[in-house]
């Protein structure tokens, strides 16, 4: 039967581990989960502005469940990270294996592509409401008038709006993500691309059974950290569309900025926000077991 260790000897041993990651834990706590506590907080009681007057339990949630705004912000928020993963998710996979097997001009491509990941965000959302703006002034619709083809609605059709915002989302990111799937292309032994080629393998085949292999548990971090960011999303659609049209690109953040900012009903908010945590927290442990599960 294997001894118990001396609790002492562990705590030195470990001590200069724990000191390392000290100040971000401190910070952690500090900016992550002291907010996320006093959003719980401030969610239970009735509050004027950030003064709270008394407890009323969950009905500031019921009062959220029952917002007319409420369901179609949660659809839509699915509505983008769906589009997210059909989009921004398999770009900048393509574009990093297409760099990867450029033999000349690499850094070139490299610099093009990260380019737009410089912009402001607000400057980004600004250009793409100009060029998606309907009626004869958008710049996509002049270009299309050039050829003879008739103005489009673009950002007031419904079925159209979140594609197109999700565009502009993957336009502006998605080259600083291709770039990190370059550093782990680069990572893969050359030689094992060299004995596919002696034996004939062709583009296709090196993809699919050396490189698709060897980015996988990059690709499904990022997978992860790609659904947080995306169910977060909340200045494009203010700035471009204000969450039209009819809500049709509404997301769950922006009805938080609705409540605190237009409202300052601040307990609504840290409602909002307190659902969207758990939710997150819920296709997290979900991810993450479904990983393990595949993994075994």
């Amino acid at each position: 039967m294997k001894k118990p260790g001396n609790p002492g000897l562990i705590l030195r041993k470990n001590a200069p581990g724990w000191l390392m990651m000290l100040p971000s834990v401190i910070l952690f706590a500090f900016f992550v989960w002291q907010p996320l506590v006093a959003a719980v907080q401030i969610s239970l009681f009735q509050a004027k502005g950030m003064r709270l007057e008394r407890f009323v339990g969950l009905r500031n949630y019921v009062a959220v469940f029952a917002h007319p705004d409420f369901w179609p912000a949660m659809r839509n928020t699915f509505t983008y990270t769906l589009w997210s993963l059909a989009i921004g998710f398999i770009v900048p996979i393509v574009l990093a294996v297409l760099i990867n097997e450029v033999r000349r001009a690499k850094s070139l491509f490299k610099i093009g592509i990260y380019l737009p990941n410089i912009v402001p965000g607000m400057a980004t959302v600004l250009m793409w409401g100009f060029i998606f703006r309907p009626g004869a002034t958008g710049i996509l619709n002049i270009i299309l008038d050039f050829f003879g083809i008739p103005a489009q609605p673009w950002l007031t059709n419904p079925g159209w709006t979140i594609p197109l915002i999700v565009l502009t989302l993957t336009w502006k990111g998605a080259g600083a993500t291709a770039l990190l799937y370059i550093a782990g292309l680069q990572g893969i032994d050359p030689e094992l691309y060299e004995a596919a080629i002696i034996d004939g393998a062709g583009i296709w085949k090196r993809i699919r059974h050396i490189t698709v292999p060897n980015i996988y548990n990059l690709a499904r971090t990022l997978l992860i950290l790609q659904i947080i960011a995306v169910f977060q999303i909340l200045y494009e659609p203010l700035v471009m569309t204000n969450g039209g049209p009819n809500n049709a690109s509404i997301s769950i953040m922006q009805l938080v900025f609705r409540y605190a900012f237009e409202r300052f009903d601040y307990a609504k908010a840290s409602a909002v926000s307190v659902i969207i945590s758990v939710i997150l927290i819920a296709l997290t442990l979900i991810y993450t077991k479904l990983n393990k599960e595949k993994d075994m």
